[in-house]
C-alpha cells in the first residue's frame, strides 16, 4: 500500500477543530495559505497525524475522524511515529516538507479535548516545515525522500 493523503483541514483560529477542504497550497517556509497554524516565525508550520491513530481512538469509543484533532493533513499508510527529525516528504507532485518535531506538550484541554474526550495529536502526530511549497490534494501520495 502507498502512503497519501486521506484528509486535508484547515481553521482560521487555533485550538478548534479544523474544517475539511479538498486542496491545499502550501507556501514555502510558511504553511498552509489559509490555515491559523501557517507561520515563518515558526518549525510547526504544518501537522500530520496518521489515520491509524485516529482508529486506536475509534476503536477505544470516541465518535472522530480526520481533522477532528485540528492535523492539516491526516495520513495513511506511513509510519509517522518513527521518522526521525529532518526526514524529508514528498506530498503530490510539488511539495517537499521536512519533519522538525514529533508530539508536542498540550499545556491545557483545549476544544478538542473536551470535544472528543481525548486528544492523540500530542503524542502522535508530527509537524513539518514546508521546503518546496505547491498544491496538494487528497488521495495524493506521500513518499520518504531518500
Amino acid at each position: 500500500m502507498h502512503a497519501k493523503v486521506i484528509s486535508l483541514n484547515i481553521s482560521e483560529r487555533k485550538g478548534v477543530r479544523k474544517k475539511p477542504v479538498t486542496e491545499v497550497e502550501l507556501k514555502e517556509n510558511f504553511g498552509i495559505s489559509g490555515d491559523a497554524h501557517a507561520s515563518s516565525e515558526w518549525h510547526r508550520q504544518v501537522s500530520l497525524l496518521a489515520m491509524e491513530s485516529i482508529m486506536k481512538m475509534k476503536k477505544a469509543g470516541l465518535d472522530v475522524g480526520p481533522g477532528d484533532f485540528a492535523e492539516n493533513i491526516t495520513t495513511e499508510g506511513i509510519d509517522l511515529l518513527h521518522l526521525p527529525l529532518g526526514t524529508r516528504l514528498l506530498i503530490g507532485n510539488d511539495v517537499e516538507v521536512e519533519v522538525s518535531q514529533i508530539g508536542k506538550e498540550c499545556h491545557s484541554r483545549c476544544a478538542i479535548y473536551y470535544q472528543a474526550g481525548d486528544c492523540v495529536m500530542p503524542k502522535e502526530g508530527i509537524f513539518v516545515k514546508v521546503i518546496r511549497g505547491g498544491r496538494i490534494k487528497i488521495g495524493d501520495r506521500i513518499r520518504i525522500k531518500n
